[in-house]
Formats: structure tokens, C-alpha cells, sequence
């Protein structure tokens, strides 16, 4: 078994239990240059809202950093854009699925300034 078929089946668990629930949940995906949020709606169907570091906008605030979007600062940022598009359309509570990642670096950074912007979860 490899390193992403383990993290899918670690994520498998979670995502069952959020479609039980019934509720939005916020979903990420790191890679080692990017990383990526989305609001799925409770069927798991329909993408919502999304932010990435591969956006325009965020490219040209990190456009002076070095690491530009694999570090915790652009995590961070996805983060507060991500929030700020969710509230925006109407959004205030999601279920977070880190999709088999641990709760440490990019993956923790984005959940905390999601958090701080105002999203609930």
C-alpha cells in the first residue's frame, strides 16, 4: 500500500461520517507547491466555494515569498479566502475534512485562520 492509498483510507472513515451528518464540509488538498480548499454540500456532489493558491489573487500577494504556496503563510491565506467566500455566499458552519492529512503545518494553518475569519466548524 503507498503513502496516498493509506491517507485515502484514513480519510474514507471521516468523509462517512460528515455524509451521516448531513452537513457541508470544508475539504483540503496539499501538494508539495499548492494547496487547495473547497465547501462540498451535504449530498457530495457540488463544489460551493473554493480557494487555492493557484488563484490570481493569492499568487500576487505571495508573489514576493519564497516557498510561495507550499508554506504555512499561503495555507493560511487560503484559509481567510476561503472563509471570506463561504460567509459571502451564505455559508457560516461546515464539517473540516484534512482528507487523511494530519492536523500539523498547512493543514493546521488553514483550519485556524477559516476559524478566525468566521467560518464554524
Amino acid at each position: 500500500m503507498d503513502k496516498n492509498q493509506s491517507r485515502l483510507r484514513r480519510a474514507r472513515q471521516t468523509r462517512l461520517k460528515i455524509r451521516e451528518l448531513r452537513v457541508r464540509r470544508l475539504t483540503v488538498h496539499r501538494t508539495n507547491t499548492h494547496i487547495y480548499a473547497s465547501i462540498v454540500d451535504a449530498g457530495g456532489d457540488r463544489v460551493l466555494v473554493s480557494a487555492s493558491t493557484v488563484e490570481q489573487d493569492v499568487r500576487t500577494q505571495l508573489a514576493g515569498q519564497q516557498g510561495r504556496g507550499g508554506n504555512v503563510g499561503a495555507a493560511a491565506l487560503v484559509g481567510r479566502r476561503i472563509a471570506e467566500k463561504a460567509l459571502a455566499a451564505g455559508i457560516d458552519s461546515v464539517a473540516f475534512d484534512r482528507s487523511g492529512y494530519r492536523f500539523h503545518g498547512r493543514v493546521k494553518a488553514l483550519a485556524e485562520a477559516a476559524r478566525e475569519a468566521g467560518l464554524k466548524f
